[in-house]
Formats: C-alpha cells, structure tokens, sequence
C-alpha cells in the first residue's frame, strides 16, 4: 500500500498541493459513485478523499471553474450505473466503456446530464432498452450504446438531436424497424451505426432525404429497397448494408463520385447489373457485391486515385451470372 501511495503522490503532484481545486458538490458525488459499485476497493484507487479530485484518474476539471466536466471509466467496475451520476451537473463527456461487469440498465439519471456533448457506453453488459429520454440530451454530439446487450425498439425521439454528429447502436439485440423520424434529423446528419442487431422491416423512404456520411447496418433482417441510399448528389463514404434481405435493382443505383470510398452490398437478394458508372468513383477503395443475383458484364476503366488494382473476384463472387475479368469471360 505504501509503494501505491507513493506512486499516485509521483503521478498525480496536485496531491501534495494544498490547494484543493475540485468543488465539494463534485467530489461528494464521485465519492459516492466510486462506492455505489461492488469492488470500490479495488478500482478507481486514486480516488481518496484527501486528495483533489481534479486530479483522481479518469476526472476532468474545467480550468477556469474547476468543476468536473468529463468522466472516464474502464476499470472493471462492477454494478450498475447509480443514479448520483446526476449530480455532476456540469458533465460534458461522460465515457464508461470495456467494463464487462457493468450491467443493469440505463438509469434516468444520465437524461439530466443536460450538458453532455459524448456518452460513450459501449463494451459493456447493459441491458435494457435504449430509453427515449436521451433525447433530454441536447446539446450531444456522440451517442456510442454499441457492444452491449439492449433490446427492444430504437426510440423516434433520437432524431431530435440539433447537434448530433455520430450515433452506434451497432452489436445489441435491437428490434423492430428504423424509425421513419430518423429521415427527419433536426440539425446535422449523423453517421448512423446500427449493424449486428436483429432489426427488420423496409427501410423508411423519407431516410433518402438524408446525406449521411456514413451508412452502416449490416447483418440485420431489413428487406426492401436500399436505393435511397445510392444517389450522385449524397457525400456518403462508407455504404454496408450487406448480410440483410434486401432485394432491389442495382442498375438503378447513383454514386457519390468523389466522396464514396467503401461500399458492401453482400449476401443480400439485389438483381440487375453493376453500373458502369460505379467506376467513376475516384475514391473506392473497398468494393464488395458478392452474394447477390447480379448478372451482366463487370465494368472496367477505373478511375481510382488511391487504388492502383482492380478489385478481385472475392468482389464478385456468388451472384447469377456475372461475367468478365476478374471473373469468367463474358458468352457470346
């Protein structure tokens, strides 16, 4: 115990300062958070009230304020999320992730952290839906739920974020369909992170009015269209809707000529041919079509700037009836 203390006074010099910087509201309420969990003797060891909690591992004071705007957890913590987490009303980046024995649900306490700009809670076993009232959470840039164990629907409500940036709700156990809101983002248009779960039904078309800059919601059971997504005048860079039901022609499809650098439509049920003008797409870099029903001649001519070879027949294989380099030659 004396060589740890001695390494924490080395690490953290503001201990042996006299000055104590950390508001006591603050520091009242982590105490009590570090001791809500099962094994507060065993993590968050620099965390001691005689020291200045600005200075405690995984804190962040403002410098002018000196209260605590952003907390950081990956220690193993072992419960569930308590309620004092409210108390931190200043909070703008709250992040506990990679904490396998973390569990339960999300508490109503987080949707009166109005301040947060990052809720980061992924990598962790949280179960539970994804509540509505995130939505009280105005002023977010970064919505990460991924890698956990929620169910349910995703709330229609997570469309009202004005500044939302980013949201992944990737590898959960969601259900139902995309809500039609999500076609109807107030402010910004997020990247939008929903593979692995067991989300279903049409995507909305109203989400084909939205440019986001990245798609991603592979292996789920979405049947349908997907061509809302693949128009000339979007700025997405990355399009994955593959491992779903999705069952539409590709000929119709339009690209982001300069923008679209990973595109993966595999192991779905889409028909027709790959348009020519695919090849117009100076930055693709990654191009997977496999597992499909496509037929027709493979175009050529690239233009890719950051790709010195055409794509390999892993790109292709597995469709009807594909046909020319890398693959088969084409029959008369």
């Amino acid at each position: 115990m004396r060589q740890l203390l001695f390494f924490i006074f080395f690490l953290f010099p503001g201990f042996l300062s006299g000055a104590e910087r950390c508001h006591p509201s603050d520091k009242t309420a982590l105490l009590k958070y570090k001791n809500s969990f099962a094994n507060p003797d065993q993590i968050l060891l620099s965390w001691q009230p005689d020291f200045d909690c600005c200075d405690w591992y995984g804190v962040q004071c403002n410098e002018t304020t000196n209260r605590v705007i952003g907390l950081e957890s990956s220690v193993r913590l072992n419960g569930t999320i308590p309620s004092v987490i409210a108390d931190l009303t200043y909070l703008r980046t709250l992040r506990l992730r990679k904490n396998p024995f973390l569990v339960g649900e999300i508490p109503p306490a987080i949707g009166k952290l109005t301040n947060l700009v990052s809720l980061d809670l992924s990598w962790n076993n949280i179960s539970g839906s994804v509540p509505a009232f995130l939505a009280n959470l105005k002023k977010l840039w970064f919505l990460d739920l991924s890698f956990n164990k929620l169910s349910g629907t995703i709330p229609a409500s997570l469309s009202t974020f004005p500044e939302i940036i980013g949201i992944d709700l990737s590898r959960n156990q969601l259900t139902g369909s995309i809500p039609e809101s999500f076609g109807h983002f107030q402010g910004t248009v997020p990247t939008l992170v929903l593979s692995h779960n067991k989300l279903s039904g049409e995507i909305p078309a109203s989400l084909g009015d939205m440019n986001f800059a990245r798609i991603l919601i592979s292996r789920n059971n979405f049947s349908g269209s997907a061509l809302m997504f693949f128009k000339a005048s979007k700025t997405s860079d990355t399009i994955d809707i593959s491992r779903n039901n999705f069952a539409f022609d590709f000929s119709e499809a339009s690209f982001m000529e300069q923008t679209l650098v990973e595109l993966d439509i595999s192991h779905n049920k889409i028909w027709g041919s790959i348009p020519s003008r695919i090849t117009d797409c100076v930055m693709l870099q990654s191009l997977n079509v496999s597992y499909n029903r496509l037929c027709g001649k493979i175009p050529s001519g690239w233009k890719m700037k950051y790709r010195s070879e055409p794509f390999d027949n892993t790109s292709y294989l597995h469709n009807r009836c594909l046909c020319s380099s890398p693959l088969e030659p084409c029959k008369n």
